[in-house]
């Protein structure tokens, strides 16, 4: 019987590693470990779960370091001197997180993420016309009209921007939906949309820009002065249509820091009364997944780089599949 050949021990490390380069599913990367000892051994030696998730986010570039609470895997004791089995207990525990993270983050059916909202740039009358009524489906709430306006401007180009607290500090988000808000009150039953829409995440400056102390209809000062973003999207257009219009981001984004910010750029209706130019809302969806009670993050000032916590130390039984559900659809492994 002609023996097996492994063709890790024919080809080269630096060909093998751009072979796996094009692993970028992690079922497929659970079989490649599983093939045999030598297959996990490069997986892990490689740092490939590590490169997967770098491919997916590149938010994760900033992480100097993992951490695993509590820990319950067994690690054999390691002699003092023992440089390599110290180095490679840290490669098995990066290994550990690191799938545990691409599971999490690519197989999840999208829930809402916003757990509340913190300011408006601008509002014409507060509290009737708060950031809050945002996060009520209903156009009419106890009898009034539920939604934000922001204040009047002669210049349709001046913008606003919406900044919301999601779930959890560390999430992926999929998809923001934004419903604008047609004054059924008004003569010709205006709406008050954006020209188009832009999302920033990120994470506040210091612990006391957090946002539970803000007030909910504007920021003190800019922003920009309170967060750190460390992701922008595209500019979407917007229609000029009452119902919810749904903007799927071209990838899923890792928001590290759980702020996420909403910028409605140019208007689109003058209100009759005032000549003044104005945008409304009146409901705001972030769709996506948070990542606890499984991980943690803890942002490191002034850099804005993070350490990635593992809470949660009974890993994900990663399994070859047939079927598997990715975003919320089933899709067919080939």
């Amino acid at each position: 019987m002609e023996a097996c050949m492994d063709f890790l021990d024919r080809l080269d490390p630096d060909i093998l590693l751009k072979i796996f380069t094009y692993v970028d599913d992690p079922y497929d990367l659970v079989r490649v470990s599983s093939v045999s000892r030598s297959w996990r051994h490069f997986v892990i030696a490689n740092g490939l779960w590590k490169q997967l998730c770098l491919r997916k986010f590149s938010q994760l570039s900033r992480v100097t370091h993992v951490v695993e609470l509590n820990q319950c895997w067994a690690v054999g004791a390691v002699e003092v001197g023992s440089t390599y089995l110290k180095e490679w207990e840290y490669l098995e525990r990066d290994d550990r997180a690191y799938a545990l993270l691409a599971r999490a983050s690519t197989t999840f059916i999208d829930r809402d993420c916003i757990s509340k909202a913190i300011s408006a740039s601008s509002t014409d009358n507060y509290p009737q016309e708060s950031i809050y009524n945002t996060l009520h489906p209903a156009n009419n709430v106890r009898g009034r009209a539920s939604y934000w306006s922001s204040k009047g401007q002669s210049n349709p180009a001046v913008p606003e921007t919406l900044v919301y607290k999601l779930v959890d500090d560390f999430c992926v988000i999929t998809e923001i939906n934004l419903r604008p808000f047609q004054v059924y009150f008004h003569e010709g039953l205006p709406i008050y949309s954006a020209k188009s829409v832009r999302f920033r995440m990120g994470h506040p400056k210091s612990p006391t820009d957090s946002g539970n102390d803000l007030p909910g209809y504007s920021l003190p000062d800019s922003a920009d002065d309170k967060f750190v973003w460390t992701y922008t999207s595209q500019e979407f257009p917007m229609a000029q249509e009452s119902h919810l219009q749904k903007f799927r981001l071209p990838e899923p984004v890792l928001c590290v820091g759980g702020i996420l910010q909403i910028e409605l750029l140019g208007r689109v209706q003058r209100c009759e009364i005032d000549g003044l130019y104005y945008i409304c809302i009146s409901l705001v969806q972030v769709l996506g997944r948070p990542l606890s009670p499984a991980f943690g993050v803890e942002i490191l000032e002034p850099c804005g780089k993070f350490v990635l916590k593992i809470k949660n130390h009974r890993p994900f039984e990663l399994q070859a599949q047939s079927n598997h559900t990715v975003n919320g659809t089933v899709a067919e492994a080939s």
